[in-house]
């Protein structure tokens, strides 16, 4: 049995890996924060499905991939080892605004776009574009 020591960043490796090779889907170990990222990622547009497969002990997550979008960028910001917190002042737009970040707030994961809105700052997980 392998430990995953970032379990955010395993997620982002998978999806990079599966695009690299051309696949349609790819699969990740569920977790609650994970489902909630993927919805963010299909809200946004940058995938076309995600869903739940398996049984209780060992759920997955399934994402399927938007085949009219290039590859995703993903790029991982806050590590185990270093954490990255911003307030909603100093949260710039990604790619001019072409790109998303996806932040953990008090009020749950969100982009930056509804952190500004919000008056919201966190800790920055990850970038999109």
């Amino acid at each position: 049995m392998t430990y995953v020591t970032d379990p955010i960043g395993d997620l982002l490796t998978r999806m990079r890996n599966a695009q690299a090779v051309g696949k349609k889907t790819c699969s990740a170990p569920h977790s609650y924060i994970k489902r909630q990222l993927c919805e963010i990622l299909k809200a946004g547009g940058w995938i076309a499905n995600v869903e739940e497969t398996g049984e209780a002990p060992k759920l997955q997550i399934l994402v399927t991939f938007a085949e009219d979008k290039p590859s995703l960028t993903l790029a991982r910001m806050s590590t185990p080892g270093r954490r990255l917190y911003t307030d909603y002042r100093s949260l710039k737009p990604v790619l001019r605004g072409f790109g998303t970040a996806i932040l953990t707030t008090s009020k749950g994961l969100m982009t930056d776009k509804e952190a500004r809105a919000q008056k919201l700052g966190g800790e920055i997980l990850c970038t999109v574009s």
